[in-house]
């Protein structure tokens, strides 16, 4: 047991440590409650924001009814390195990642079918996009000298101090979409999308205690973890742009949830009956409705500006099967702030030549909470944090490209910032309840947390060859 005496949990403090292990939240979240927004190297450069502007296949992201401006046929593909770092500070030591991984961002593709009749309806045209991002993501965090464990209450040369903490995930998260978008008179564009999501996570939860004996390290894994997850999910979207006046034009589209199966294999340790070993379990994960609702000023063939608002209207729900998915359940009714998501996006051309930047910001998707911690000087207490696991974000991006007319190529830069604090540690061994870490010879427990303060900055270059047609 640790040897810092225990004091009770405020009752927030209590609910939130039933809601099972940080990464699974964490996942809920950041994997399947959003969606790749890796687009081509113009949509990126302009933060994503294309909503009321349209054009290309990076429509099927946003709002498919921008499929139906498009006036020619075009395809291209992306190049994305993406850039990852994380700086996690506790107890006065901070532990830097680095990782940049090269790979295929998007490829997308539009027909434009001109409608040869006396008709207003003047174009059908068909999409298909692919978006991909890394999920590789690995937050350690340093020790403490002060928090100090006693593995065997009757032999004190078994204490180890805390050595260290890593949550490890690897994996990517990818988006197939196709769909239509029809243009009539030039002045009302409406579409309709089919999505379908891929994801692979292996997620790794490790924690490391220093003997004070020898100073020899024990690696300790939390219970049900590694755990290694294959995801498959669908929705659809529905969009309308109009065109208030030649300069001005507003759009709105819809999203349905994400309906996702998943598939999990992962390791137990300590089963009264099977001791040590793995499983396989699946659930079925329903991620928020979202809506969007744009605007776009387009003052002549040389800038334009886009504006685009996404909400998310409904919660992340597990289908329950036992106890686990409804405790995470709870937990997303009590803590979970809908995400809001603002994008700006500007393009100027100068002949061939094409200048873009774009903002975007989106909310932090928690209230506030409290959980019982150590602090530094390893003295347990409650206290109440606003961006516990994740927190809002901060993208800004520039870009810029060159028309060749029948071809084009563009280049990107985004640099996406956030700060959250990141808890770890906490495990309890009860009879209706086993979250505690395990190594091959001993079992660590405890009722409270650490936290460490994570700075996390993404560096992501994009190349995009493209043809018209």
């Amino acid at each position: 047991m640790l040897k810092k005496s225990l004091v009770f949990m405020s009752i927030s403090a209590a609910f939130f440590a039933q809601a099972q292990n940080i990464s699974v939240i964490r996942n809920s979240v950041d994997v399947y409650s959003s969606a790749p927004m890796v687009g081509s190297a113009k949509f990126n450069g302009m933060a994503g924001s294309n909503g009321a502007l349209g054009g290309d296949a990076n429509s099927l992201l946003t709002n498919p009814a921008g499929l139906g401006v498009a006036i020619s046929g075009e395809v291209s593909g992306t190049l994305s390195v993406a850039g990852n770092k994380n700086s996690s500070s506790w107890a006065g030591a901070t532990v830097d990642y680095n990782k940049t991984k090269t790979d295929l961002g998007n490829v997308g593709g539009i027909i434009a079918f001109p409608l040869m009749t006396e008709s207003a309806w003047k174009f059908i045209n068909i999409g298909i996009n692919y978006s991909n991002q890394s999920l590789d993501n690995y937050v350690e965090s340093a020790g403490n000298n002060n928090i100090v464990y006693a593995f065997d209450l009757k032999d004190p040369t078994k204490d180890a101090s805390l050595a260290g903490h890593a949550y490890n995930r690897y994996g990517h998260l990818s988006k197939m979409s196709f769909g239509v978008g029809a243009n009539y008179n030039h002045n009302l564009y409406i579409g309709a999308g089919l999505n379908f999501l891929s994801a692979s996570i292996d997620q790794y939860d490790t924690l490391a205690f220093q003997s004070l004996q020898n100073k020899s390290v024990e690696y300790f894994s939390k219970q049900d973890t590694p755990y290694f997850e294959r995801s498959t999910g669908f929705s659809a979207s529905l969009g309308v742009i109009g065109k208030l006046s030649p300069n001005f034009r507003v759009g709105a589209s819809l999203e349905t949830p994400t309906f996702w199966n998943i598939d999990r294999d992962y390791n137990f340790y300590n089963d009264p009956n099977l001791g040590d070993g793995s499983a396989y379990e699946g659930r079925k994960f329903t991620s928020p409705l979202k809506a969007s609702v744009s605007a776009a000023f387009v003052a002549s063939k040389n800038f334009s500006l886009n504006v685009d608002y996404t909400l998310g209207l409904t919660k992340p729900d597990y289908k329950v099967y036992g106890a686990a998915e409804r405790q995470l359940n709870d937990f997303f009714k009590d803590k979970y702030k809908n995400l809001s998501e603002v994008r700006v996006g500007a393009e100027y051309r100068v002949q061939q030549l094409r200048l873009r930047g774009g903002y975007s910001y989106v909310s932090s998707p928690f209230d506030a909470i409290t959980i019982n911690r150590y602090n530094d000087a390893g003295t347990l207490g409650d206290q109440s944090y606003n961006n516990l696991i994740l927190s809002d974000r901060n993208l800004v991006s520039f870009g810029i490209g060159y028309d060749f007319k029948s071809f084009y190529i563009d280049a990107s830069y985004q640099n996406i910032t956030s700060k959250y604090t990141n808890p770890f540690m906490r495990g309890v061994l009860t009879n209706q309840t086993d979250s505690a870490y395990y190594s091959q010879d001993n079992i660590m427990k405890s009722d409270a947390y650490a936290v460490s303060d994570v700075k996390n900055s993404r560096n992501n270059f994009f190349l995009t060859l493209g043809w018209k047609f």
